[in-house]
C-alpha cells in the first residue's frame, strides 16, 4: 500500500490539470467535489491501511530518488502524528467543495476557484506526507500561491492588501525557515527527516541546534501563527472567501504547528530545550492578546481570526513543555481546532451571505428566532471553540495547560506555572468573548425601530397590504422578510429630516406597514443598528452622528439552513462530538509517536 501516498498527492494535482480542460470547466464544481471525494477515500484507505499497533513507526512509505547529485529523495511516509492531519484536510478540502455547490463565488470563474483550491490540496497533503527536509519546503511553499489568489480573487472588499500583506509575511517566514533547515543540511549531512529524528541531534553541536531552532522556529511561527507574527492573519481571514477561510484555518496554520512536532523538537532537542521558555512566553502572550483582540471586535470573522491566535497559543505552549503530555495536548489541539474554526468560519459566511454583513452590532440580534438552525449550530461551534468538557475544544487546551503545569526537566517549573496561570486565564477570556458575541448576534430582539421626529408622507407600497400583513402578523421576528420593492419614498423622507446632509455609511432600518404606509429608521440608533426584517428591507441611515438616507440594495429572502450547508457541516459536528466524548480515538494514534518523538533526551 506504499502507492497511496504518493497517489493522496497525485490525484488533486491531476484533478486540477484536467479541470482547466474546457469540457470539464463548464462544471467545474461537481469535478472538484468528485476529486476531493477520491482524495477523501483514500485518506480512509490510508488511515484503515495505518497498522495501529506500532503508531511510532512510519508506514506505507513511498522512497525514491528525486534529484540523486544532491541526495535529495521523494520520500512520503504517514505515522501517528501526520495521519490525523493528512484525514482532516482531505474531509475539509471535501466539505469546502460541497458548500461551494451550493454557494457559487461571489467573484465567478468557478473553474479557476477550484484548479486553485485542488493545487492547494497538493501542498496541504504533501506537507504532513513529506518526509524529507527540502521536500517538505517545497510543499510548504506550494500553498502559499493558490491561497493568495484565493483570497485575492474571491475575496472581500479589501482583498488586494490582505493578499499581499499574506504572502509578504509567509514568503520571509519561509526564507527564515530555509536558513534553519541548511543549517541542519551541513550540520547532520542528510535530509532524511527519519534519520534525524532517530538521532535525536547526537552529531550536532548545542550551539548549531540553538541557531537552526531559532530559524526553523521562526519560519513555522509566522504559519502558525504565534504573536508577535500574527498581524497578517485577521486581515486575510476577513477578506478571504468562505472556503479559504475554512482552509486557512483548518489546515495552513496546522502546517506551521506540524513543523514544530515533526522537525523542530525531534531534530533538534537542544536548541528546544534552550529556547522553549521563550516559545512558551510568546505563546502564553497570544493566548491572552487574541483573547483580549476578540473583546474589542465588532466584525464576526475577524473575532474568529483572533481567536485562532489565542487557540494556537496552547498549541505552542504544549510543544513549550516538551513533555509527551503536553506534545499530545498540541496534537489534539490542532486536531480540534481544525474541525471547530472550519464551522465557525462556515457559519460566519452563512450569517454575512444572509444579513449582508459580518458587523455584529450591525446583525441586531434576534438570530435564534428568524434562523434558529443556523443560530443553533453558531452556538454549538462556539461552546465547542470556548472548551466545554465533553467535547474537542476541552481536551487540547486542558493537555496543553496540564504539560506546562510539570514541565520537561531543565526547564523552570515556576516559570511555566505562570505560563499555565496566564493560559488558564486565557480560558476565561475566551468564554467571556464567546457568551458576548452570542448575547450580540443570536439574542435580543431582532428589531428595534425608531420612529421618525415628523409625520411620513404616505410612499409607494413596498408590498401588498396583504402580504405586509401576512409578513408582520403575530411576534413577525421568524417571518422571511422578502425584497425591497420601493425604499425610494423612505429614503426620501430620511433625506428630509437630514437635511440632505451627505451620508458617511449605510445602516439599516425597517419598513414596517400594516396600512401601506412605511416608517423607516432615522439612523439615529447609531451603533445599535438594527437588521433587516418585515415586507422590505432597505438600507439607510448614518453613523458617527450624521444624518441623511441611502437607498439600500436588495436581498434574497432570508432562508436556514440549506441542504449543502448541512451537509457540508454536520461530519463536523459529528466529529466534535466524538473526539469530546472519546479522546482516546486520537491520543492511542498520537501517544506513541510523541514518544519516539522525543526520545530519551527530552522528556522526563
Amino acid at each position: 500500500m506504499s502507492w497511496l501516498p504518493i497517489a493522496l498527492v497525485g490525484v488533486p494535482l491531476l484533478g486540477a490539470v484536467v479541470a482547466t480542460v474546457p469540457a470539464v470547466r463548464d462544471r467545474a464544481v461537481a469535478w472538484g467535489i468528485a476529486v476531493s471525494a477520491g482524495v477523501l477515500v483514500l485518506a480512509v484507505a490510508l488511515a484503515a491501511a495505518f497498522a495501529y499497533a506500532h503508531p511510532a513507526d512510519m508506514q506505507l512509505q513511498s522512497d525514491r530518488p528525486w534529484i540523486p547529485g544532491l541526495g535529495l529523495r521523494f520520500h512520503l511516509g504517514v505515522d501517528g502524528v501526520s495521519l490525523p492531519l493528512v484525514v482532516l484536510t482531505a474531509l475539509l478540502t471535501f466539505l469546502c467543495f460541497v458548500h461551494l455547490a451550493g454557494h457559487p463565488p461571489e467573484g465567478g470563474r468557478p473553474g479557476a476557484l477550484v484548479v486553485t483550491l485542488l493545487v492547494l490540496e497538493v501542498g496541504m497533503i504533501g506537507t504532513f506526507l513529506a518526509l524529507d527536509l527540502l521536500l517538505f519546503f517545497v510543499f510548504f511553499e506550494v500553498v502559499l500561491v493558490p491561497m493568495y489568489f484565493v483570497i485575492a480573487l474571491w475575496g472581500g472588499a479589501g482583498r488586494r492588501a490582505a493578499a499581499v500583506k499574506f504572502i509578504l509575511y509567509t514568503l520571509l517566514g519561509s526564507a527564515v525557515l530555509l536558513i534553519g533547515l541548511l543549517v541542519v543540511w551541513t550540520q547532520a549531512g542528510t535530509l532524511d527527516m527519519v534519520a534525524l529524528a532517530g538521532r535525536h541531534g547526537s552529531g550536532m553541536a548545542r550551539s548549531a541546534q540553538i541557531l537552526a531552532f531559532l530559524a526553523i522556529g521562526l519560519g513555522l511561527a509566522v504559519k502558525t501563527p504565534m504573536w508577535p507574527l500574527h498581524t497578517w492573519l485577521p486581515d486575510a481571514h476577513t477578506e478571504a472567501p468562505t472556503v479559504g477561510s475554512v482552509l486557512l484555518a483548518g489546515v495552513l496554520l496546522k502546517m506551521g504547528s506540524y513543523g514544530f512536532a515533526r522537525i523542530a523538537i525531534p531534530v533538534l532537542p537542544e536548541g528546544a530545550a534552550a529556547l522553549a521558555p521563550w516559545l512558551g512566553a510568546f505563546a502564553v502572550a497570544g493566548i491572552a492578546y487574541g483573547s483580549l483582540a476578540c473583546l474589542a471586535q465588532r466584525d464576526l470573522k475577524r473575532m474568529i481570526a483572533y481567536s485562532s491566535v489565542g487557540h494556537m497559543g496552547f498549541v505552542l505552549l504544549g510543544f513549550a513543555s516538551l513533555t509527551p503530555v503536553g506534545l499530545n495536548g498540541a496534537l489534539f489541539a490542532n486536531v480540534a481546532h481544525g474541525l471547530i474554526t472550519g464551522l465557525l468560519f462556515f457559519l460566519a459566511g452563512a450569517v454575512k451571505e444572509r444579513y449582508g454583513t459580518a458587523d455584529m452590532v450591525r446583525l441586531g440580534g434576534g438570530m435564534l428566532r428568524r434562523l434558529p438552525y443556523v443560530a443553533s449550530l453558531l452556538t454549538f461551534a462556539c461552546v465547542a471553540s470556548l472548551g466545554l468538557p465533553g467535547l474537542a475544544g476541552f481536551w487540547g487546551e486542558m493537555l496543553a495547560l496540564l504539560g506546562a503545569f510539570r514541565p520537561a526537566a531543565g526547564l523552570s517549573r515556576p516559570l511555566f506555572l505562570v505560563f499555565m496561570a496566564v493560559g488558564g486565564l486565557g480560558t476565561v477570556l475566551t468564554a467571556a468573548y464567546f457568551l458576548v458575541m452570542l448575547s450580540r448576534v443570536t439574542h435580543g430582539r431582532a428589531v428595534e425601530t425608531v420612529p421618525l421626529a415628523g409625520p411620513l408622507e404616505p410612499p409607494e407600497p413596498l408590498a401588498t397590504a396583504e402580504g405586509v400583513r401576512d409578513v408582520l402578523s403575530g411576534a413577525g421576528e421568524a417571518a422571511e422578510p422578502v425584497e425591497p420593492v420601493a425604499a425610494g419614498a423612505a429614503v426620501a423622507a430620511l433625506d428630509r429630516e437630514g437635511g440632505g446632509q451627505e451620508t458617511q455609511e449605510t445602516a439599516r432600518a425597517s419598513a414596517v406597514a400594516d396600512d401601506g404606509r412605511a416608517v423607516a429608521d432615522d439612523g439615529r440608533a447609531g451603533a445599535t443598528g438594527a437588521g433587516a426584517l418585515g415586507a422590505g428591507a432597505a438600507d439607510a441611515g448614518q453613523t458617527g452622528g450624521q444624518t441623511g438616507g441611502q437607498a439600500g440594495r436588495a436581498r434574497r429572502p432570508f432562508r436556514d439552513v440549506t441542504a449543502h450547508e448541512l451537509a457540508a457541516w454536520l461530519p463536523l459536528v459529528a466529529l466534535i462530538v466524538l473526539f469530546g466524548l472519546w479522546p482516546k480515538a486520537l491520543l492511542a494514534v498520537t501517544t506513541p509517536a510523541v514518544q519516539s518523538l522525543l526520545g530519551s533526551g527530552v522528556a522526563p
